[in-house]
């Protein structure tokens, strides 16, 4: 294979490179969603590009073209058209891959037009169009259920700040809310009563758009939101952790267990079982310790860990410039029985890794640029993919990419509530 990478004999810790594809295609400043969009058992990429003017980073609220391609770089369809002026990657797109409607096949579910779209996974066609409820009710897509569906099929829309619209599955309004409703509210069935309660930013709501408790002492907004039950002993309750100006754990019922307020501005948090030798799950967070700017130049963030209990463990020592980091937690990359903490967008030539819970990079990957990652082939371990505006790198632990069934794979959860500020669960 020719790929342009410098390759020499493949050291233990060197991911294995699958293929490099061209997606030049699919135009500038795209973001990637991935999923079976075909129900052929594995997972197609979906580029999707925003509109908004390249010098306004907090607009690319529409979609103007969504261009799929399988994982041999085959173009399979492309609805809209790329422009060279779309919007850049500031805040998040208004797009998700989910089958929406329960027929066994993903949908696309995007703003394109002006309208909620709502688009054949398989063939880029238009099934469904929806007056939006505001003009800027275009900010990200949250799936949930608030309706006791047997799955989640209702819509979540936002603003960028402070106000959020529930829908139904035939988008029939169900309710508003206003308030500090920070980058992406997660949904969790916390009470299992079969309907998601709403972590909406600092504030807690019901199925019904109803507040039932607020964080206290909070500045900003919140930018990262987990849901895991963190000790080493289970319960029947799962804890929120949430990153924002500084990050804490609240129970359920709105009870602060514990803050850690030993960070600049906790920017990003993941949840995973980074350490043998700590009892429970531990939380890595990212802190801006120095807000830069332009671009990822003239500031700096570093990682830091957490055990269950809000206690500090270590921290990074970063010596290189940069303040955009986004850190993830990846799970079953390779047969270890622990997690590794995903950190990208490092700036300074720190290229994209897998990190330890000594927060020391295990895995380095080749080329940078922004990453997704799943389990593309069905096989019950993760890829990862790097991609810039011209090519996509996908890279596994491993050469083995033989897909279990040709049966269509299940969009999990973290994948359709794709966002610049992941958040997740961790069960």
């Amino acid at each position: 294979m020719t790929d342009g990478i410098a390759h020499s004999k493949r050291g233990k810790n060197e991911p294995v490179l699958l293929t490099k594809i061209d997606i030049s295609e699919a135009g500038f400043r795209s973001k990637m969603l991935i999923g079976d969009l075909n129900g052929d058992g594995r997972m197609e990429m979906l580029m999707v590009q925003a509109d908004g003017g390249i010098d306004d980073r907090y607009v690319p609220h529409q979609v103007q073209c969504l261009t799929s391609f399988d994982l041999e770089g085959n173009l399979l369809w492309q609805t809209g058209v790329p422009d060279l002026d779309a919007g850049g990657p500031g805040s998040d797109y208004p797009a998700q891959i989910y089958d929406i409607d329960g027929d066994g096949k993903n949908e696309v579910l995007c703003v394109m037009d002006k309208k909620f779209t709502i688009l054949d996974g398989a063939a880029g066609t238009v099934k469904k169009q929806y007056d939006l409820p505001d003009p800027e009710a275009h900010d990200c897509i949250i799936i949930a259920n608030l309706s006791r569906n047997p799955y989640p099929q209702d819509i979540i829309l936002k603003n960028r700040y402070n106000k959020l619209w529930a829908f139904d599955n035939d988008f029939n309004l169900l309710w508003t809310h206003s308030g500090n409703v920070g980058h992406f509210p997660w949904v969790y069935d916390f009470d299992g009563d079969g309907y998601d309660e709403v972590m909406a930013g600092y504030d807690f709501l019901n199925h019904k758009g109803q507040k039932q408790w607020a964080c206290h002492n909070l500045e900003d907004h919140a930018d990262c939101i987990w849901v895991a039950d963190v000790y080493e002993t289970p319960s029947e309750n799962k804890q929120l952790i949430i990153g924002g100006s500084v990050t804490v754990m609240y129970d359920h019922t709105g009870n602060e267990i514990w803050r850690y307020e030993g960070s600049i501005e906790s920017q990003h948090v993941c949840v995973g079982k980074f350490r043998k030798d700590i009892p429970g799950l531990q939380i890595a967070g990212l802190d801006r310790i120095i807000r830069g700017r332009g671009g990822n130049k003239n500031g700096k963030d570093g990682m830091f860990l957490l055990d269950a209990h809000g206690n500090e463990i270590c921290k990074e020592n970063r010596q290189s410039e940069g303040w955009l980091t986004i850190i993830d937690t990846v799970t079953n990359w390779d047969d270890s029985d622990l997690d590794y903490i995903l950190a990208y967008r490092r700036g300074d030539g720190v290229l994209p890794g897998l990190y330890d819970g000594y927060l020391q990079p295990v895995f380095t990957f080749p080329v940078d640029g922004y990453v997704v990652h799943g389990d593309l082939y069905g096989m019950g371990k993760e890829q990862i993919i790097i991609y810039d505006d011209h090519h996509a790198f996908i890279f596994s632990h491993s050469q083995n990419t033989e897909k279990v069934s040709n049966r269509s794979l299940l969009q999990t959860k973290r994948l359709y509530s794709s966002t610049l500020y992941p958040g997740g669960e961790y069960n």
